[in-house]
């Protein structure tokens, strides 16, 4: 497993579905956003729901997902929303 793994909110089923659509370090993660990754995601059959969104961020930002604010994580749907 990558280093992935290390970040918040990611576990080892999440981990494997990011490496499947190549995205293979926290790095790389971070470069495409949580946004693109949750649509590289969706595109092989993923279920992404809001708290999934959310977790990619959070693993982003180095955070445990619900403390990112409300209103950040209803913006960050609305976008993949509006992209799907």
């Amino acid at each position: 497993m990558s280093g992935l793994i290390d970040l918040p909110n990611l576990g080892k089923v999440v981990v494997s579905q990011l490496e499947h659509v190549g995205i293979t370090t926290p790095a790389e993660l971070r470069r495409l956003g949580s946004v693109e990754a949750a649509l590289r995601l969706s595109k092989i059959g993923v279920e992404v729901c809001s708290s999934k969104l959310s977790a990619l961020e959070g693993a982003i930002r180095g955070v445990r997902w619900h403390s990112i604010p409300a209103d950040e994580r209803a913006a960050l749907k609305d976008e993949f929303d509006a992209r799907c």
